[in-house]
């Protein structure tokens, strides 16, 4: 059974930064990408930043600059290093894996970030 599990939410003040990790477990036949979502109350969801098997990344356009994704593939470790945070970032954040031939999405069940005074 496929299970990915974050750490590293919590509660930061403005300006200061957090590190989330995501580590997949279970058989996955081949990880095509994977990724950071979040989704803050009243809002859609939204795709963060996002690492092709290749080594290839995407951020949203608020985060970038200060946001770094990075994953280690022998280990499953998929990171989200966030840097200068905003109170715009509080959110829940969720860890997304696509893997297997037919591209089927696996999601952790969420951490918390908030960024307050």
């Amino acid at each position: 059974q496929v299970q990915l599990v974050e750490s590293g939410g919590g509660l930061v003040q403005p300006g200061g930064s957090l590190r989330l990790s995501c580590a997949a477990s279970g058989i996955l036949f081949r990880v095509h990408s994977m990724g950071w979502y979040r989704q803050a109350p009243g809002k859609q969801r939204e795709l963060v930043a996002s690492i092709s098997r290749g080594g290839q990344t995407n951020y949203v356009d608020s985060v970038k600059g200060r946001f770094t994704i990075s994953s280690n593939n022998a280990e499953k470790v998929v990171y989200l290093q966030m840097n200068s945070l905003k109170p715009e970032d509080t959110a829940v954040y969720y860890c997304q894996c696509r893997a297997g031939p037919d591209d089927y999405d696996y999601w952790g069940q969420g951490t918390q970030v908030t960024v307050s005074s």
